[in-house]
């Protein structure tokens, strides 16, 4: 692939430091090679298959890792600057690459964003044989993922937009926001709000949804964890329109634990806010003082 040029902030040496200090040892439903003339290989981590990925909802176990929230349209420009669609399909943004060029075949990224979190991709970006799966599109000869590493061509903010914008494939590749996923991170919670309207609805749309599904997955933000017992509310806002306000009930489905409510957005909405009250559970020390401040969350939204 094409590496950006001029001034860059490596992000390799950050890469390895913040992995090594949360402990992330995760890559997306991937890939990765190598750096070109190394001395000797770093050592891979564990081989998955994709129904052992799944099966721990979507990352390995005791995987832990923090992004903050980027912009997907920026990462969508850098996805055509780098020549991702040379190695990866994309819906609308790119051709399938040439047939029989398994060297640079890698799996298809349509529909990727509801596969794994943000935090997910960012390491198959810079370790990328950080976790290897097994099959084609995904290994090489060796044994060891087929996508380069990226640790030492992107700066932090083009990481960030670059994740962002992975995140929003969601199955309507043809826009970057209303599908996509939007992420915040803020007091003790991760807040990341998806929502699949009517029409396109993919993964997190149940069966008979009328007119989509809006879900929030609340996230311990030290462990990564599903906070429960939360109450969650999501007001609509838009210029011309009056607040409408949402009670979200917990569920469960194949992405796992999150709190949900079954609607259809308004096309004049442009905001949604998120608010959580203090956790009805029982706080036990020493996180006594944890999830006990409401806190509000503000969304900037643009419809499918």
């Amino acid at each position: 692939m094409t590496r950006l040029r001029g001034r860059r902030l490596s992000i390799l040496a950050l890469g390895v430091l913040v992995l090594a200090a949360t402990g992330a040892r995760a890559q997306h439903s991937g890939h990765g090679a190598a750096a070109p003339g190394a001395d000797a290989p770093p050592r891979a981590g564990r081989t998955y298959t994709m129904e052992e990925l799944h099966a721990a909802g979507g990352v390995p176990r005791g995987w832990k890792f923090t992004l903050p929230a980027g912009d997907p349209a920026k990462g969508r420009e850098l996805f055509r600057e780098l020549e991702c669609g040379t190695c990866h399909a994309l819906e609308g943004l790119s051709a399938p690459p040439s047939a029989g060029d398994a060297a640079h075949t890698g799996p298809e990224l349509t529909g990727m964003g509801n596969h794994h979190p943000a935090e997910y991709f960012a390491e198959s970006i810079l370790a990328p044989n950080a976790v290897i799966l097994a099959g084609p599109g995904f290994t090489g000869p060796d044994g060891r993922s087929i996508m380069p590493s990226y640790g030492d061509s992107l700066s932090v903010t083009q990481l960030i937009d670059l994740v962002a914008f992975l995140t929003s494939l969601t199955g309507d590749e043809g826009h970057v926001h209303g599908a996509a996923a939007l992420e915040q991170t803020t007091g003790d919670y991760r807040i990341r709000l998806v929502y699949a309207g009517g029409g396109h609805a993919g993964h997190g749309a149940p069966s008979g949804a009328a007119g989509g599904h809006l879900q929030v997955f609340v996230a311990d933000r030290q462990s990564g964890e599903p906070v429960p017992y939360l109450p969650v509310s999501a007001t609509l806002r838009g210029e011309g329109m009056k607040p409408r306000v949402l009670k979200l009930l917990p569920m469960v489905d194949a992405q796992g634990f999150h709190y949900g409510v079954d609607v259809r957005i308004p096309d004049a909405t442009d905001k949604v806010v998120v608010s959580i009250g203090r956790t009805t559970m029982r706080v036990m020390s020493p996180a006594a003082r944890r999830f006990t401040k409401a806190v509000t969350v503000e969304f900037e939204w643009e419809g499918p």
